[in-house]
Formats: structure tokens, sequence, C-alpha cells
């Protein structure tokens, strides 16, 4: 099933049975009850802020407490310092749950420790990547028109608190020491925030780079991009970075990537990249710093045993966490759940919840 804006109603494949429109209340009730006869060996829910209807997504209990299948929820962000709403919201999902689970040990640490959650109820599955090779950029670069170039990548989703501006900023240091360099912001700007805003927030990115000199040296790529088209700007990437300020964010689904690439990665130090990137699998620099940023790209960018060295340890690390491990994983937490509840279901199909 999908959950949704009631004005962006799909479309879905044939799979998707039911619908659930973010705003509309008795749509939770109804498709609960509907998953409740329909055999369900499990249903999985993907909670993210900002995607369920009500205060603070708190339509998703609604969902849960009519829903009589055993049910797994995967958490996509925890908060060092939620609103008392938030944190009831969190909290209260987790104990409708037969299972739940996060994609990092800082995330669990951190439920258990600030939310009070027991940690025998929480599962660290990582966060899945696509299983990639190890190429050399160099080998894939012509296929993007991006020459032999120097490229630093980031991807995803365009919008403010991510850090571009810094990286835009530091540009300028890494161009007067490799002429060369380039930087490649890849994604569509957010939906909600082209919604509301337009291209204002990536306009104003341009401009920067226009005002600092490097307008030549920064290619934004506006499009969503196919899963096979991701991985050969990955594989064409020298350096991948997440300057991201927020060094609350406990989980980084482009970074999870960048290491299933086996790229050299430069990152700020929030919680999740602290955590993956330990073990000299990255470089780690502090936030809003542009000098940081540029002496850590124009250090591995002249050095390509550094880069190599960096990026191997990142491929070996992300082994466990390429598809098929983690498919197995929520396989086995599927039949987990499904075996302890009471009646189990002989199909064992799952469905799966999400925005």
């Amino acid at each position: 099933m999908a959950l949704h804006p009631a004005d962006e109603p799909g479309p879905y494949s044939a799979e998707v049975r039911h619908r659930i429109r973010r705003d509309m209340l008795p749509d939770y009730v109804f498709v609960a009850r509907a998953l409740n006869d329909c055999g369900t060996g499990a249903v999985s829910i993907q909670h993210e802020y900002g995607i369920w209807g009500g205060r603070d997504g708190d339509y998703v209990l609604d969902f849960v407490r009519e829903l009589r299948r055993p049910k797994v929820v995967t958490l996509h962000t925890v908060l060092r310092t939620p609103t008392p709403s938030q944190r009831h919201v969190l909290v209260s999902l987790i104990e409708a749950a037969d299972a739940s689970v996060v994609m990092s040990k800082a995330a669990a640490s951190l439920l258990t420790r600030a939310y009070g959650v027991d940690p025998r109820h929480l599962d660290v599955i990582p966060h899945g990547v696509p299983s990639l090779p190890l190429q050399s950029p160099d080998s894939v670069k012509p296929r993007l028109g991006l020459n032999s170039d120097p490229v630093v990548l980031s991807f995803g989703l365009l919008g403010p608190g991510k850090g571009y501006e810094t990286v835009i900023e530091a540009m300028p240091q890494v161009v007067e020491a490799v002429p060369n360099a380039r930087y490649v912001v890849l994604g569509a700007t957010h939906p909600d925030l082209l919604r509301h805003e337009g291209e204002k927030y990536r306009r104003s990115l341009e401009a920067r780079a226009l005002a600092l000199g490097v307008a030549d040296r920064v290619l934004f790529v506006d499009r969503f991009v196919s899963p096979r088209e991701l991985g050969t700007w990955l594989g064409a990437a020298d350096v991948f970075v997440t300057p991201y300020p927020n060094l609350d964010q406990i989980v980084s689904g482009t970074l999870s990537y960048a290491m299933g690439a086996g790229k050299a990665i430069v990152s700020t130090p929030y919680a999740y990249a602290s955590e993956m990137l330990a073990d000299g699998r990255g470089r780690l620099v502090e936030p809003s710093s542009p000098a940081a940023l540029a002496t850590a790209f124009v250090e591995l960018l002249r050095d390509r045993k550094a880069r190599e060295t960096f990026g191997a340890r990142a491929y070996d690390y992300s082994r466990s966490m390429i598809w098929p491990q983690v498919g197995a994983r929520y396989r086995q937490l599927f039949a987990r759940v499904a075996q302890a509840s009471v009646p189990v279901s002989r199909s064992g199909r799952l469905t799966s919840v999400h925005g």
C-alpha cells in the first residue's frame, strides 16, 4: 500500500492494493481494517517526520492501533531534542510495534538514552545499498561528458540545510589548487520546496557560485535519475561529500550509497557519518567551514592513493549493507514477529507501508 498527499495520487504499479491520503484520518482506519482481513503475514511501516498526517504525524498511531497484524516499524529519523509531541509519537509507535528497526548503533543508543526505549526492542539493520562494482572514475567520466576533470559529488533532493553553500564557498580555494576541479550537485529540487518556492533555492546557489567566480566549475544536474544513472555518477566521482550542518542527523542514504560505490568521502561529523566513517573509512571535517572542506578536497584530489585507500575501506565495510544482505535480515525479522503472533498467517505475505 502507499501513503501520499491527497493532491498527488500516483500512479502506482498493480501490486499497490490500498492507498492512504496523508491528511484523511478515515483512510488510516479503513486501510488498517482491510489489512487485518487480507491474510497479511506482517506489515512494514516506514516512519519519517513529515510523511504521516496529523500533528507530528500522529495519524500513524491511529493506523497501528487499528492494525491487528504483526507490525515492524523502521525509523528513518530519531531527533536528539524532540518536542514533547514528537517524542510521544515515536515512543508510542515503538510500543505499539512488534519490532522496531534503526539503521545505526547511534540511533539505538539515542533511543535508549533519551527516549527510555528498552534496547531489547530494537534491531539494528543498516541502510540498504545497491551492489555496485569498484570502478576507476576516469573510466566512467567520458560517459557523462566530464572528460578527466576531478569530480566532487553530492546527490539527493535539493533543499536548504544540507550544506551545499559551504561546498560552493570552498570551491575558489579548491580551483586555485586544482584548476580543473568540478563540483557536481545531482538531483531535483525537493517537491515540497518546489511547490512552495519554485527554484528560488537552486537559483540562490547558482548566484553564489557566479559571485565567487566558480560558476563554470559547479554543475547542477537538475533532474531525478534512475538507479543506473546514479551508479554512473557515483562511479565518476573522485570524492563524495555530505557537508550537513546538522550534527544530529542519524542516517544518510546518500552517504551509504557512496560507501557502497567505494568512494573517498569527506563529511561533517554528524552522528551517522561519525559512526560509518570511523577507523579510516572517510575524512571528517568541522561543519560550516569552507576552508576545512577545501583543504580536504585538495589533499584527496592530489593523492590518488589516499582516495583509493579510503574508498576501499568504505567499500569493504559496506558489503553487509548491500540489498541482498539487508533483505535477508528483514526476512528473518518478519518471520520472527509473524511466528510470535497468534494467529500466524499461512500466506506469510508482507505488506509495506511508506510514503
